[in-house]
Formats: structure tokens, C-alpha cells, sequence
């Protein structure tokens, strides 16, 4: 059974990492790499709110899946699965999954990432993963409305 306080939970910590990472818009690349603390701060908020979406991601298709369903080998794979599930859209899915790796690259520190890539992905990252919450909350949303009839 989908557990809709945990994923809403998680979506409210994700919105608010948004609003965070919002406050860097303003900020140049150049500004932003001469800073430690703020590109640390950037990288971070960018990590948790991957890191949280895959968690959403990981719990409904858990809960979701028929037992004959391969279970997703990547975190990659998690974004697409849902599309699968039909909770989010197959393209929006393919861009959104992209993210994943992204997020692998800043943790496991893959090939030196380029500072100008992390940078330019930050809006990027705001639109997608506000779209994804939408998408997760509508779901949500659906299935309040199956229980009650």
C-alpha cells in the first residue's frame, strides 16, 4: 500500500530544497566556483533532492508492481519504471531520469564533473523536479479518489 504521508513528506522536502536552490539563479558561475561553501551548499541541495525523488520513486514501484515486474537495476531506471506505472509521462520520464546519473557523477566525484555542467543544470533541476512533484501529487491525488469510491 502506497504510504501517501511518506511520499508527501518527501515532496515537501524536495519543494523546499527548490526554494533553496532558486536563491542561486542570481548568482554567476564565477561567483559561485570562487565560493567553497556555497558551491558545496549547491552541490548538496541538488544531491537530496535527487536523492529523494528516487526514494519516492523506489517506494511506489514497491508498492505498485505486480510480482512479475522486473524490478529497476538503476537508480535511472526508477524514473523510467514510474512512466511504466503510468504515474508519470514516458518522455518527461526519459528527460528526468538523466538526473539520476547526475546525481552519481556529484557523489561518486565520475570524471571530474565539470563545475559549468553542475551550474547549468540548476534550472534545469528546479523545472523538472517541480514538474515531477506535480506529477506525483496528481497521482496521489488519484488514488484518494479510487479508495473513496
Amino acid at each position: 500500500m502506497v504510504d501517501a504521508e511518506f511520499v508527501q513528506r518527501k515532496i515537501n522536502l524536495i519543494r523546499e530544497d527548490l526554494i533553496k536552490l532558486e536563491s542561486f539563479k542570481g548568482t554567476t558561475f564565477e561567483e559561485l566556483s570562487k565560493d567553497w561553501l556555497k558551491w558545496n551548499a549547491l552541490e548538496h541541495i541538488l544531491m537530496k533532492i535527487i536523492g529523494r525523488g528516487i526514494d519516492i520513486n523506489e517506494h511506489l514501484i514497491t508498492e505498485l508492481a505486480k510480482p512479475e515486474t522486473k524490478a529497476p537495476l538503476t537508480y535511472r531506471d526508477t524514473f523510467l519504471k514510474l512512466a511504466e506505472l503510468k504515474i508519470i509521462p514516458e518522455k518527461f520520464a526519459q528527460e528526468i531520469s538523466k538526473s539520476a546519473g547526475f546525481r552519481n557523477a556529484i557523489v561518486h566525484e565520475y570524471n571530474q564533473i565539470e563545475r559549468k555542467t553542475v551550474f547549468k543544470t540548476v534550472d534545469d533541476a528546479i523545472k523538472q523536479y517541480a514538474t515531477y512533484c506535480h506529477f506525483i501529487l496528481n497521482f496521489l491525488d488519484s488514488l484518494k479518489e479510487k479508495e473513496s469510491n
